[in-house]
């Protein structure tokens, strides 16, 4: 009995055991020809799998150790690496989640060699989306990933008991965030690149500043936050900063005397700068150091070097106690409107998500030709309904019914060409699934401001004057732009209405956004060349606040070849406004200032394309500048440990900002005290549509003087356009 038992299996093995040509060893189930069900495959280079079968290839569960020593047990389709499974390296590192063909594709968890350990999302074998990161010596983050780098929001924990939590790009802190020291010190700002930038508050360790308070509240904190907790890295929601209470106080002599704040991350701070921000409270440092625990200090940076400090305190009394309530309260009874407003707001970004989609998507196909007198007119429209169900040609959606028209579509097909704009990008921009951030609005027309994920398109909306203004010079603009490509007048990309149920019409206008920039923008400036009302209340000057001519005390002394550029091309674009009679424009100014520590300055060197970014921008798409300094040569700048950029008009303009600080005269001799720094120019020409009411305003000035009305509209944009460049001229001063 038993050989015959052993003669069955022999036999049995015989039939179910196959040698391929090459070498290769099948022992297992067939279907025909093809290994089916389950099976075991020996490669001729000593690969071997495991597992199930269907139709040839490996599918279901298995195991496949590979000759090199790495391994993988778990889900296969088609012959792939597909489903859910562990695979471990000859290193000892181990991957245990999900696959899609060979790939790590989903939610899994891989243990590194060196002990560093992932656990959340990955895309294409690489962290994306939300997850965890553990180093192996203690440090952890846990927040957004994209490409492998935490990018997005994101909270660190380092060994020391430091905490960042805010945004992160290239794996660097970049953006808004608070950075908590493990002394219980926090720092609210703004970060460039992994270095403090712009404007921020200190808060030393034991402070119970109001408005630390306000701030802990508006993160979700319960309270002043006192440990830090991380449960499941899938969302960042699930994670607490938190900071512990302690009753440390310092006094000014502690602060002072050192000359630098101990505790990992911090900078250090000279003596004489800690000593000047104190300057101001010098005679009431008695009644610093007895309210200690409820100072605060507002810093501002420029690429992590320190340039001012100023103390705050908070008085304690009853009175402000009450006024607080007071505020809060209102506070409560506001925010259900913004709650309401919010909703509308909403819909609108959606309504016009959908129309833009639609409209770019129709008129795209269209051959490219020349526009006609008849692409200006009234009859050049397009006009549709988008009921919420859907219809025939318009996609259902999640926002409200309403009427869509498209103004000039050929014109601004064409403008978009011109401009260098592809229409793919144009959509994703404004239509992906990223959305559109509102802004407060910078001014005071009360319009509504929305921003492109990517930061490349503001879209505005507009009053019935604005838009009439609009359509009306858009002949003259479009020829304007045509003739001139280093203008310096606002890009206009697209003008719409949304009409609401109710017979509500919101009209809109898509313009490039001449801050969209590689470099951050640390002042920004409306000038117009005017003194009346031209100035800034300083409390409530904030970050990225747009401040006024009054406010800019600085001169820019630039290269001799790029400020005539600069005036030839200001002198054309106000000879176009003065023609169309539009007054009330400015020029928006934006400033990035170098570090003062960085001697080596701001660098033209003969100008590159292979080095340097020159795709056109939708704030931009001139040819590159010439320098006087570099031979009349095009010129390209560079930033030592930055960057190199393209130079354009408006764009990536070095220059030098002189401010003077003091001026002593004596009987005979006069000093006068400068301080420089380089800077980076980014400018161009907006608020080129107030037409109607500019000269309403205008028009009643003049009459207040017994000025003839009449001669207004033929006087007044002329001698705006001479105030206007005579004022830029000032701040521009010509080279000696």
């Amino acid at each position: 009995m038993v050989g015959l038992r052993q003669l069955f299996l022999e036999e049995n093995e015989r039939i179910n055991k196959k040698i391929l040509s090459n070498g290769d060893v099948y022992v297992g189930d067939f279907k025909g020809e093809l290994p089916h069900g389950k099976g075991k495959y020996l490669w001729s280079d000593g690969t071997v799998y495991d597992g199930e079968w269907k139709g040839g290839k490996m599918t279901g569960k298995g195991h496949i150790s590979w000759a090199a020593g790495a391994k993988y047990e778990g889900e296969f389709s088609g012959s792939y690496l597909h489903g859910f499974g562990t695979f471990t390296r000859p290193d000892g590192s181990e991957y245990r989640g999900s696959w899609r063909m060979n790939i790590q594709h989903g939610l899994g968890t891989k243990l590194y060699s060196n002990l560093d350990v992932y656990e959340g999302c990955w895309k294409e074998g690489v962290h994306e989306g939300n997850g965890r990161y553990s180093w192996s010596n203690g440090n952890v983050y846990v927040g957004n990933w994209k490409g492998g780098i935490m990018n997005g929001r994101g909270i660190m924990k380092w060994i020391s008991g430091d905490i960042f939590d805010g945004s992160w790009s290239n794996g660097l802190r970049h953006g808004s965030g608070v950075y908590r020291f493990a002394d219980g010190g926090f720092y609210f700002g703004t970060w460039t690149k992994g270095l403090k930038d712009g404007k921020g508050t200190y808060y030393p360790a034991g402070t119970r500043h109001p408005s630390l308070k306000r701030w802990c509240r508006s993160l979700g904190y319960d309270g002043i936050p006192s440990s830090f907790q991380s449960h499941d890295a899938s969302t960042l929601n699930l994670v607490e900063v938190e900071a512990q209470r302690t009753s440390i106080r310092r006094s000014v002599s502690e602060l002072s005397g050192s000359g630098s704040l101990s505790g990992s991350g911090r900078e250090l701070i000279p003596n004489n700068d800690l000593s000047s921000a104190l300057s101001h409270v010098s005679d009431d440092v008695h009644s610093v150091v007895l309210d200690s625990d409820r100072i605060a200090y507002e810093r501002e940076y420029i690429q992590g070097v320190l340039i001012k400090e100023k103390i705050i305190t908070a008085e304690r009394s009853r009175k402000t106690k009450h006024k607080n309530k007071f505020h809060v309260e209102e506070g409560k009874s506001n925010s259900w409107m913004n709650i309401f407003q919010s909703r509308q707001s909403y819909y609108l970004m959606l309504n016009l998500q959908l129309g833009i989609r639609y409209t770019v998507g129709k008129i795209t196909p269209v051959p490219m030709r020349e526009v006609r007198p008849s692409d200006f007119g009234e009859r050049a429209r397009i006009r549709m309904y988008f009921p919420k169900k859907g219809s025939q040609l318009t996609p259902p959606h999640y926002s409200i019914d309403f009427y869509w028209k498209d103004y000039c579509p050929m014109v601004f097909r064409n403008l978009r060409e011109m401009f260098k704009l592809d229409a793919a990008e144009y959509m994703m921009s404004i239509c992906g699934d990223d959305g559109l951030t509102e802004l407060a609005s910078p001014g005071k027309s009360g319009s509504l401001f929305y921003l492109s994920h990517d930061d490349r398109f503001v879209i505005k909306t507009l009053n019935k004057a604005e838009l009439k203004s609009l359509l009306r010079m858009l002949p003259k603009y479009y020829c304007h732009v045509g003739k001139h490509e280093n203008t310096l007048i606002t890009k206009f990309f697209g003008v719409h209405r949304i009409k609401l149920r109710g017979g509500r019409k919101v009209r809109f206008v898509v313009m490039g956004n001449m801050f969209c920039t590689e470099l951050r923008i640390h002042r920004r400036y409306d000038l117009k060349g005017s003194s009346h009302g031209r100035y800034t209340d300083k409390d409530k000057i904030k970050e990225g606040t747009t401040l006024k001519d009054l406010d800019l005390d600085y001169e820019f002394h630039m290269d001799k070849l790029l400020r005539e550029s600069l005036f030839k091309q200001l002198h054309l674009d106000s000879k176009f406004l003065e023609s169309q009679n539009i007054i009330d424009y400015s020029l928006l100014l934006g400033l990035h200032f170098r570090a003062p520590e960085q001697l080596k300055g701001l660098i033209l060197v003969t100008h590159e394309p292979s080095s340097v970014n020159t795709a056109p921008g939708p704030h931009i798409r001139g040819s590159t500048l010439r320098a006087f300094s570099v031979g009349e040569r095009e010129v390209d700048l560079l930033l030592p440990g930055t960057a190199r950029l393209r130079v354009q008009l408006g764009v990536n303009m070095p220059a030098q900002a002189s401010h003077k600080l003091l001026q002593d005269e004596g009987d005979s001799t006069e000093v006068e005290l400068f301080e420089v720094y380089d800077v980076v120019l980014y400018m161009g020409v907006i608020d080129i549509l107030q037409e109607y009411n500019a000269r309403k305003k205008a028009e009643n000035a003049y009459k207040s003087f017994k000025f003839d009305p009449v001669t207004i509209s033929v006087v007044e944009p002329k001698l705006y356009a001479q105030r206007f460049i005579n004022f830029l001229q000032k701040v521009f001063p010509e080279p000696p």
